[in-house]
């Protein structure tokens, strides 16, 4: 059985991104993408877990450029999703999902090992408890995107709205690692204070939570709070902020405590976030920034 540092279970898809006063581009994306990189461009040894159409699988070979092994299960369409900057404000974004690769099935799961099993999707179209809960009894260590839940897709005009997670207990239970942003703490909290939405995770079960805002990232570990400030000069790698911040942060994980991580994750993203895209940099890259940081 192959065995890896991380396993990304998620959709890959095209993202139609408008920045504020800014063109349009249609480039690969998803939170897999974005992830699945970063965590290989710093050592983690990953694989991915896919579901997409075959005519598009070009869209892979910067996986197999890095090492990345990926496991696809063919749809009849590769997910396309939308994404539109209005404002200044980083955080506020529309979105829509035109097209879906459908829920994930346990059928879909190859027979690999993985110290972390990280449930990446981009909208509520992706998992179901059902397959949540077969992963967990397959033994699997796993960690979840909230925005795999809170991103509700309306059926008709395939708009995505921020909901509740009337199951969102149970999913923290279920996870030893849960990532989100201010936006999706707050829908699913009712706070936009990072570290009370943080302790509430932990309320549900959940011992470590990570959380990014425009400033920084928060991490909450077995009863105790961290924060780091991004030290980015633009943001016009804005997109995947949080899918980056989070997989860097896992694969460090693996070796050293949650502080060291935070401080990791935050300077690798800041990086991230200066160039459209998933993280071109490397592993050196991000010790200087940390330095430079200090």
């Amino acid at each position: 059985m192959k065995e890896f540092d991380i396993a990304f279970v998620g959709h890959m898809c095209f993202d139609e991104i408008t920045p504020y006063g800014g063109k349009t581009i249609v480039s690969p994306g998803s939170a897999v993408l974005c992830g699945a990189i970063a965590a290989a461009r710093i050592g983690a040894k990953v694989a991915v877990v896919t579901r997409m159409a075959a005519a598009d699988k070009l869209i892979l070979r910067p996986f197999e450029d890095l090492g990345i092994l990926t496991y696809s299960t063919d749809t009849p369409e590769t997910s396309y999703s939308v994404v539109i900057h209005p404002s200044e404000n980083v955080d506020e974004r529309i979105l829509k999902l035109k097209k879906s690769s459908g829920f994930f099935a346990l059928g879909d799961m190859p027979s690999i090992a993985a110290r972390n099993l990280h449930l990446a999707g981009i909208s509520d179209q992706e998992f179901n408890l059902g397959f949540i809960r077969g992963l967990k009894d397959r033994g699997y260590n796993l960690s979840a995107d909230m925005q795999s839940f809170v991103r509700q897709v309306d059926p008709a005009t395939r708009d995505i709205r921020f909901k509740d997670v009337p199951a969102k207990r149970e999913i923290a239970a279920l996870m030893s690692k849960i990532k989100l942003d201010v936006v999706e703490a707050e829908v699913l909290t009712g706070t936009s204070d990072l570290e009370e939405a943080a302790k509430r995770f932990e309320s549900w079960g959940c011992p470590e939570t990570v959380i990014t805002r425009a400033d920084g990232v928060l991490a909450r570990v077995q009863g105790k709070t961290y924060f780091e400030k991004f030290s980015n000069r633009s943001t016009v790698g804005r997109t995947g902020r949080g899918d980056t911040t989070f997989a860097a942060y896992l694969a460090h994980r693996n070796d050293y405590d949650a502080p060291e991580s935070l401080k990791f994750a935050a300077a690798l993203v800041s990086i991230k976030m200066e160039t459209p895209g998933p993280f071109q940099g490397t592993y050196e890259d991000v010790l200087a920034r940390m330095n430079q940081e200090k």
